[in-house]
């Protein structure tokens, strides 16, 4: 019964299973290809000040299609600076040396390999919510996969252990196709199963809920909401922006990156953010100012605030994506990730191929025996 429940849970999300697992191998190193790959987010380190926020922003309009930047973004003293606009239809980074402002690259990030990687990893290049549902209906059936797949390969005795943990490289094909389907599959099921888990937090909002609410003892996850400006008031800088990164900055360290989000209307905050460890993306601090007054205001939801100040469930929230792709553990979590999602890529492989092999062996079976009658 375990077998065909296994047997049809594979069958009905298998292919969604293997674009899945190939495009998170890809998305397990984005950083590192995007740092070994793309030259222009470098730049040469000058004994100068960066630029301040509102002069790359006057610079990038120049080159932005939209002519607007919602932000611009410091990653580093050795890193271009990157300057943002996106919306339903465009998504542009222009990236910009901080130190002279030389535009390094202007890039349509919806042409970007990564964006298209990525949009199959989310919605399987499908419209986003028919794509999204999908997806995180494949995972959901992937998890009980992984569950079935544990029953199943559960030695029953000693002796069967002993087959149970390594690949018989010796055997013929089929027997080493076995292996792999087996004995891959449950050193992966206990890596694979927190990706999993993370991608459903994405894939259903009840999911994301529930999680809240389990590991927060019971609350209500709270919608994230920007505070507001005060319309009323003057504004006592010229800049307010610049004033509040010039702020910042003294506590940024050389590792660390700083973003800066413009007010796109009278009632919206100044947004910083102060990533610490860049390349990641939980452990973030998010400042909000009234963009006239410079009062720091406080946003609702859980990405508000400083990380070390977050409650459990809300750090759990931060760390979501970072534990989906391993970085939370930093190289060593990504390798596990790329390890994991390849051979969850290779599973609906091997177990097609188990299947299909025992179906040709039951044929010829029924074939033989008709004959000798």
């Amino acid at each position: 019964m375990i077998g065909k429940i296994h047997l049809w849970l594979g069958l009905t999300a298998g292919l969604v299973v293997f674009l899945l697992g190939v495009t998170g191998c890809i998305l397990a190193f984005e950083t590192e290809i995007r740092n070994l790959t793309e030259s222009y987010r470098e730049v040469t380190p000058q004994n100068k000040n960066f630029l301040p926020p509102s002069e790359l922003k006057v610079i990038a309009e120049q080159q932005l299609v939209s002519k607007k930047a919602l932000g611009i973004e410091y990653p580093g003293k050795k890193k271009a600076a990157l300057a943002s606009y996106w919306d339903a239809d465009k998504y542009e980074i222009v990236f910009i040396d901080p130190y002279d402002g030389g535009i390094q690259k202007h890039k349509n990030m919806k042409e970007d390999f990564f964006r298209f990687i990525l949009d199959g990893h989310y919605y399987l290049w499908l419209p986003e919510e028919t794509g999204r549902t999908i997806a995180a209906s494949a995972t959901l059936i992937f998890i009980g996969m992984m569950i079935t797949g544990l029953i199943l390969w559960w030695p029953k005795n000693k002796a069967a252990a002993k087959q149970r943990f390594s690949i018989k490289w010796t055997a013929k094909w089929r027997r080493k196709n076995y292996d792999l389907h087996n004995v891959l599959g449950f050193y992966m099921t206990w890596v694979a199963i927190f990706i999993a888990l993370t991608g459903l937090v994405w894939g259903f909002d009840w999911f994301a809920k529930s999680a809240y609410w389990v590991t927060s003892g019971g609350q209500q996850m709270e919608e994230h909401e920007h505070p507001l400006s005060d319309t009323t008031a003057v504004a006592i800088y010229p800049h307010m922006a610049d004033h509040l990164w010039q702020e910042h900055l003294p506590s940024v360290k050389s590792n660390e990156s700083i973003g800066v989000y413009f007010a796109s209307s009278n009632t919206d905050p100044i947004e910083i953010v102060v990533n610490h460890q860049p390349g990641s993306y939980y452990d973030s601090d998010f400042y909000h100012y009234d963009q006239n007054t410079a009062k720091e205001l406080q946003a609702k939801g859980s990405w508000a605030g400083a990380f070390d100040k977050a409650s459990t469930a809300d750090k759990i929230v931060r760390m979501n994506y970072d534990m989906h792709t391993g970085a939370v553990l930093g190289l060593p979590g990504k390798i596990a990730a790329f390890f994991a999602s390849l051979v969850a890529a290779s599973l609906p492989i091997t177990g097609f191929m188990i299947w299909w092999g025992r179906r040709k062996k039951n044929k010829t079976e029924k074939l033989l025996a008709t004959t000798v009658e």
